[in-house]
């Protein structure tokens, strides 16, 4: 027992200074806060203030990235501020997916009423974080601030995938999107959609694994598409609880015929 708890002590030492996950998922929430205020109580009273507070924000960013010890070939100075130099895009593409939402989704009422509360928004805002992180070669903080989002709202969406602009996630809980998944613009996904692999082995990593979505194409509830070779044409309407693994042409609805059987209903005595 004592080589055991000599072996615990030792993980202790080389974690004691490292961030926790909440600490890390309270930092990209602080950031869509900022770029978000509709979400938070707190005000500003003027650019300089707000040019502080996303200053202070890379600050932090750059000492996670040092506390995490994930990323020991970046150099986490030149991370943290590409990051931020990015955010403008990144903001602008979760500005296309709130508007994806109003569109899309007649009880949606406006803009600041998606920011505020709609899951599918949260979980797509959170990704595009992670996902800017993930192509700066960051592997930890991005997976820890998907799955918090995960944990939050239902959607499981991997860092690693690869998501055009006007997403339009509704309802969302069950969505899963794999690693390599590529999706493209104008794609609408609902409620336990799987975009998943057909196959987990470990020698299949760093291959296309996940399902290709063109543009203007929409997956209703309960669909699962699985495989890498597996393309969905644009503009394609793919029915609920479809099983697909294979390729879909562009402009074709596929559906699923359930067996399902009506019995009449009797009157109450």
């Amino acid at each position: 027992m004592k080589d055991f708890y000599n072996h615990l002590y030792q993980k202790q030492l080389e974690v004691q200074d490292m961030p926790s996950n909440r600490r890390i998922a309270e930092w990209a929430t602080h950031v869509l806060h900022l770029l978000f205020p509709e979400r938070n109580s707190k005000s500003f009273q003027s650019v300089e203030e707000i040019k502080l507070a996303f200053e202070q924000a890379e600050v932090e960013l750059f000492e996670l990235l040092l506390k995490t010890k994930a990323c020991s070939h970046c150099d986490n100075r030149n991370v943290a501020t590409v990051f931020f130099k990015e955010l403008p895009k990144i903001y602008a593409r979760m500005l296309t997916d709130a508007q994806a939402i109003v569109d899309g989704d007649p009880a949606a009422r406006s803009i600041r009423e998606v920011i505020r509360t709609y899951p599918g928004f949260t979980a797509i805002c959170m990704y595009r974080i992670a996902h800017q992180l993930w192509t700066l070669g960051v592997p930890l903080i991005p997976r820890i601030l998907t799955e918090h989002a995960h944990s939050k709202t239902g959607i499981d969406i991997h860092p690693g995938a690869r998501i055009g602009e006007y997403l339009y996630i509704d309802h969302g809980t069950g969505l899963v999107i794999g690693e390599t998944c590529i999706i493209g613009n104008h794609v609408k996904l609902y409620q336990g959609v799987t975009l998943g692999a057909l196959s987990v082995a470990k020698s299949m990593v760093d291959t296309q694994r996940h399902p290709i979505i063109e543009d203007y194409v929409i997956i209703y509830a309960g669909a699962t598409i699985l495989g890498g070779e597996t393309v969905i044409g644009h503009h394609s309407i793919i029915g609920g609880n479809v099983w697909l693994t294979n390729s879909v042409e562009p402009y074709t609805t596929v559906y699923h015929l359930p067996n399902s059987k009506f019995i009449d209903s009797k009157p109450l005595v």
